[in-house]
């Protein structure tokens, strides 16, 4: 999927153009001194994921590419037919089960010794259903005979091979326990957002400044990129003006900057694996009085969401305390525009979005090291829209935000 793109604004009243590379002449890498997670965390992971199949009366659960296999293993693997799969389960040690073609390049991506490949793949040759057989006679050893999680990522294509393969088996979504290990962010995990947020609030620093009137959206969009690349990460940004600053998600009509426009820029990139998402919404020039309102509005519903999130409060009643400030200001109510069109945060860890998500009728309390987008929205069709976010992570004593919010509508930098 395509990252969002969008355009940002100024740091105090009209801004001033400036050349790409004398704003980021002077950036350097800020992921030289990062601590990646390590194999004793990993494996403290799996023992959690344990237990948790034994709550939920799982007996093994099988992962085959993405953010799930990564957390438990540290392996990056693409998506793609039954080439590889890792299978978990309540009782015994683990197993790859991979293609014997791609066994020397699993080995690479895994970084294993000899002796520990050799007792962890089982591997197999020929059509698709060689591998559904091979992680069926796995299962089997381990004394897996009843409920079998699967894993979201992984495809319908591996769900429908162990089924005809075994179907005495019962095969259950697996999120009881990857939701319920990934939801809950260790100190490691936290440290390691920390800085893909830092970096993105240096990236939109540098890239801020070339704002000139007459730009595209695509230009300034880029301008972040390259300000990644120099602070030593990869990240994008959906940048977007004007009138298309009312579509949550931007829009496919070229956009170019004029005075007086609305800038919105979204996005975040990437640290060890783990993502930010930070959203500001700044002026080009000088505010309308509506303009300064309806911001300034913003500013105090992002107040309300991160005052309500303590620990035991329920993700929708976060949501609440946001979406209430904008309804009691006479938009809304509701989902409805003008107002706040979507949820007001979402978690956010090894994924941009993941579970799980501050919107109504999400009744899962909060619990410390929770980690959420918080982000309401005014959506005006036809006129502007403005979204402030930043993530935050939840501590015995409330959130805390990972950055510092906007302090106005013309200072996008606390």
């Amino acid at each position: 999927m395509n990252r969002r793109v969008f355009l940002a604004a100024s740091t105090a009243g009209l801004l001033r153009a400036q050349t790409p590379t004398a704003g980021f002449a002077n950036l350097k890498p800020m992921t030289g001194d990062i601590q990646p997670i390590g194999e004793g965390e990993r494996l403290a992971r799996m023992e959690k994921a344990r237990r948790l199949m034994r709550e939920n009366r799982i007996e093994a659960i099988v992962c085959q590419s993405g953010a799930s296999l990564f957390y438990y293993t540290g392996v990056r693997w693409a998506a793609g037919g039954a080439t590889l799969a890792w299978v978990l389960p309540a009782k015994g040690e683990a197993a790859w089960v991979i293609s014997e073609a791609e066994l020397d390049r699993a080995r690479q991506a895994m970084r294993m010794s000899a002796d520990r490949a050799g007792t962890n793949i089982r591997t197999w040759t020929g059509g698709d259903d060689a591998a559904y057989a091979r992680m069926t006679q796995f299962l089997e050893e381990r004394g897996a005979a009843g409920r079998i999680g699967i894993e979201e990522k992984a495809s319908f294509a591996l769900f429908d091979g162990l089924r005809r393969q075994a179907p005495a088996l019962e095969f259950v979504s697996a999120d009881p326990v990857t939701v319920g290990c990934r939801v809950i962010k260790s100190p490691a995990e936290i440290a390691l957002l920390q800085r893909a947020n830092d970096i993105t609030i240096a990236a939109y620093r540098a890239a801020f400044p070339t704002l000139k009137e007459g730009m595209t959206n695509r230009e300034l969009s880029a301008n972040v990129a390259a300000a990644y690349r120099a602070l030593g990460v990869t990240g994008d940004a959906m940048v977007i003006f004007g009138k298309y600053t009312a579509f949550p998600h931007g829009s496919i009509q070229p956009q170019r900057l004029r005075e007086g426009d609305l800038v919105l820029v979204d996005d975040g990139c990437t640290v060890d694996g783990y993502q930010s998402d930070i959203t500001r919404t700044v002026i080009f020039g000088k505010p309308t009085p509506r303009q300064r309102q309806v911001w300034d509005l913003e500013r105090k519903a992002q107040d309300a969401a991160l005052a309500a999130a303590k620990p035991g409060a329920t993700c929708e009643s976060v949501d609440w305390a946001a979406r209430k400030v904008i309804t009691d200001a006479g938009f809304g109510p509701g989902y409805r525009v003008p107002g706040l069109p979507h949820r007001t945060g979402h978690g956010i860890g090894l994924e941009g979005h993941e579970w799980t998500n501050l919107v109504k009728g999400n009744k899962t309390p909060l619990a410390p090291g929770m980690c959420f987008s918080n982000e309401p929205t005014i959506a005006i069709y036809g006129e502007f829209g403005v979204r402030l976010e930043d993530c935050m992570h939840i501590t015995p004593e409330g959130a805390r935000m990972f950055t510092a919010q906007s302090p106005a509508i013309d200072q996008p930098f606390g």
